[in-house]
């Protein structure tokens, strides 16, 4: 596992002198000391409807939110990024999870083809402090997310910086969700345009940047994603996990994003919660393994197949 101190974090200065320690202690929690990311997405409720939590191919287990709080409490993770709601709801029986609230949500009944999407701010900064006040609960970040080349792309963007600078003063860490979407856009995976939008989470000062994996005709994404690494200078890269694929597939793109392309991290959620509780925690564990614990793919495989293994 590969180890940093407090020193080797890079404080942001829009954080004050008097919360740099306190940025640094969410900074080694979230990333378990590495500077990589483990994220457990649980944000889909909104974005997704009940499409990811209920029918053909999703274990039973799913159809209920708390599962979601399950995994977070049994497996390891850097933390678990869902709307501050749900986090009211269950938060009491869960105090040990690491949280990262998600500010922003919207569904995904409107169509791009119908309007350009927008997702409003529905939390300040200040209401998330006095919630992890009042409920002692260990909240270490924010998230958002903005939807580049979308018609309504100034005004996320705006609250975007706002909540950033926000989320820093009070010594958080901040995660953006960039989505290149709209009808401006041509294709949503061009490895560049991916790139440019890590360039605009770098220049909004996020310390987490969480795109898809791009796509190219011809070129291998594990080495065009390189670009989207280095435009984010000093902001760091995690991929999103997408749709539930074979595990050992997931594994090995998760492995090449980390050990080829030089991202830090990976925001996984279908490829999770989509299972039983007992296999969404042996993911979870495998997608640590590789993330964290710098674990190989093979490693990671034992990891999931361990009570397969036991069982025969």
């Amino acid at each position: 596992m590969i180890r940093i101190d407090e020193e080797d974090v890079i404080v942001p200065l829009d954080v004050p002198k008097s919360l740099r320690a306190d940025y640094i202690h969410n900074y080694l929690e979230l990333t378990r000391g590495t500077g990589r990311l483990m994220l457990f997405a649980g944000d889909q409720r909104v974005e997704h409807l009940n499409d990811d939590f209920y029918g053909e191919g999703i274990h039973p287990d799913d159809s209920t939110p708390e599962h979601l709080f399950r995994i977070a409490s049994r497996a390891k993770i850097g933390a678990f990024a869902t709307q501050l709601g749900l986090i009211a709801r269950y938060g009491m029986d869960y105090p040990d999870v690491p949280y990262l609230v998600k500010l922003n949500s919207k569904t995904n009944l409107v169509k791009t083809s119908q309007s350009d999407p927008f997702s409003q701010q529905w939390y300040e900064v200040e209401q998330v402090m006095d919630f992890r006040d009042n409920s002692g609960l260990n909240i270490l970040g924010v998230g958002y997310t903005v939807y580049l080349g979308s018609e309504y792309e100034a005004k996320m963007l705006h609250q975007a910086a706002q909540l950033i600078y926000r989320a820093h003063q009070y010594g958080l860490i901040t995660v953006l969700w960039m989505y290149p979407r709209g009808k401006a856009v041509a294709d949503e995976k061009d490895p560049h345009l991916i790139a440019g939008a890590t360039g605009v989470a770098a220049c909004l000062g996020a310390d987490f940047v969480k795109v898809n994996y791009p796509e190219k005709a011809g070129y291998e994404s594990r080495e065009v994603f390189k670009e989207a690494v280095q435009a984010a200078g000093r902001t760091k890269v995690i991929c999103a996990g997408g749709p539930s694929v074979d595990v050992r597939q997931f594994l090995t793109r998760l492995y090449d994003q980390i050990h080829t392309s030089g991202a830090a991290g990976n925001a996984t959620g279908r490829n999770i919660h989509q299972k039983s509780l007992e296999d969404a925690i042996r993911m979870c564990n495998a997608i640590y393994a590789i993330t964290v614990e710098d674990s190989s793919v093979e490693e990671a495989l034992r990891i999931y197949q361990s009570r397969e293994q036991e069982e025969d």
